[in-house]
């Protein structure tokens, strides 16, 4: 798995220019810095995850409501990204889509497309949003950004085909400026289910990480119910009848980790029972478990609580996933 290196002081005037919204706390912007791409604004609503940003990169990021956001004045670029809110379009919670006051929160997206006119943008979302609204969400979302005078696609993505230690499925919606004459094609994957990274890979010495590593306390109880469950298991390991017994709405439910296979993926919230679990301890990862399942560097320092930073890793895009697409970007453009 590809090492990432924390953004630098040194300022590439000639390399190609990113502006970020709902950045969170920087996951896809750190695999483009190391693509050779430049940050020059960015704005995230959460104020811990604007915190992370501050600590890791090397310039300012804009920490407020995008929606009191001049988006006028947001600089001119030649990459747009963003990961809009997922929570009304996931399987997991309530489906608004688009009929929500959340759910439309890509239309700023739109709007900063409209006005940096970059050649290409990504905006990021769970693969719920194919089918919400009756799959007419996607579908709205992409003909907004077309009449923009992009082609745009949405791409359904499983970031361990691109070398990430979690099955991380999330879709991917790609346009290119129609002046570039040329549509985006998915870089070619590196990875199957023959040469996946498996998470033991992945969270080799991890005990020797000094940041975001702490464990959580957890009751007896919990700990007994993961002696019963096997590695690669969830709560379905423990018999109906057995007193350890406990009824999971999904499959996340006391998931403990496979050794030899990626991880499930990791999500930002739930209660207990949903933090994810390690396959040879019975407790659940700590958070810089997690971040090494994404693929942050151990140099990466998120800021805040372990549940705030457990949202923050549980909501970012893998940084190492990204880059093979930062990568073809910079193909296309550089080819005109």
């Amino acid at each position: 798995m590809k090492q990432l290196s924390l953004p630098s002081n040194k300022i590439n005037k000639d390399s190609l220019s990113v502006v970020s919204l709902f950045a969170g706390c920087g996951g896809m912007d750190l695999g483009f810095v190391n693509s050779g791409y430049n940050i020059i604004w960015s704005n995230d609503y959460n104020e811990w995850a604007c915190k992370t940003y501050k600590r890791n990169f090397k310039h300012n990021i804009n920490c407020g409501d995008i929606a009191n956001v001049n988006i006028r004045k947001i600089p001119k670029s030649d990459i747009v990204l963003g990961g809009f809110p997922c929570q009304d379009f996931s399987m997991i919670w309530k489906r608004g889509g688009i009929n929500t006051e959340r759910g439309n929160l890509y239309q700023y997206l739109v709007q900063t497309v409209e006005n940096c006119e970059p050649k290409v943008f990504i905006a990021e979302n769970v693969r719920g949003i194919l089918s919400a609204n009756n799959y007419q969400a996607v579908e709205k979302i992409q003909d907004d950004f077309s009449r923009c005078g992009y082609n745009v696609e949405p791409y359904l993505v499983n970031f361990a085909d691109y070398g990430v230690p979690q099955m991380r499925y999330r879709v991917l919606i790609i346009g290119t400026h129609v002046d570039l004459n040329k549509r985006f094609e998915l870089p070619g994957t590196t990875h199957n289910k023959s040469n996946y990274v498996p998470s033991k890979h992945a969270l080799k010495d991890v005990e020797k990480s000094i940041h975001n590593n702490e464990h959580q306390n957890i009751r007896d109880r919990t700990v007994e119910i993961l002696k019963r469950i096997k590695p690669g298991g969830n709560f379905s390991d423990i018999p109906k009848g057995s007193k350890y017994y406990v009824k999971g709405m999904i499959s996340h439910v006391y998931r403990r980790l496979d050794p030899n296979k990626p991880s499930n993926t990791i999500i930002a919230g739930g209660g207990g029972g949903t933090w994810g679990y390690h396959y040879k301890e019975p407790r659940p990862l700590t958070n810089r478990e997690r971040a090494r399942l994404f693929g942050f560097p151990d140099e990466f320092v998120f800021e805040g609580s372990i549940t705030e930073v457990r949202r923050q890793i549980g909501n970012a895009v893998p940084p190492t996933g990204i880059i093979p697409f930062a990568k073809k970007i910079k193909e296309i453009i550089q080819d005109q």
